[in-house]
Order: structure tokens, then sequence, then C-alpha cells
């Protein structure tokens, strides 16, 4: 279980052949609302422990770059 702030960007590295995350939200769903960085980004200089291609959601596949990602105030959200 993982508590993500509203607002905040967050991913996660499965190392088991099965995996199931689910996420409990404050508010309802909107999917036209929902954003998503580039997994693979440079500037983030994440170090992802791969074997091989990573399996990533079609969404996730064309996150964008933080550099050109929407910045929200906090009363935005």
């Amino acid at each position: 279980m993982a508590w993500i702030p509203p607002g905040f960007a967050h991913g996660f590295y499965v190392i088991s052949d099965v995996a199931e995350f689910l996420y409990k939200t404050t508010d309802y769903w909107f999917p036209e609302h929902e954003r998503s960085l580039a997994w693979n980004d440079p500037s983030l200089a994440i170090d992802w422990p791969l074997e091989g291609a990573p399996l990533v959601s079609d969404k996730n596949a064309v996150g964008a770059l933080l550099s050109e990602a929407e910045v929200f105030e906090a009363s935005d959200l």
C-alpha cells in the first residue's frame, strides 16, 4: 500500500512475476484530469534495474517529459 498525496507523481517497479496494485482515492476518478510523466525521462535519472524491455501501460508509454509537464498550483488541486 502506498499513500500518494493529491497531485504528486508516483511510480513503482515490480520485481515479482505478478503484482496487483489498487488505488484508493479521496475523490472520484476523472480520467480527463489524469497526467503521466515519462518513466524513462533522463532528467529524473532513475536507475531502473531493468532486465530487458519494460512492460508499461499505454498511458505511461506516452508520458510527458518533466520539463514539458503541466504545472499546477496547490489551489488547483
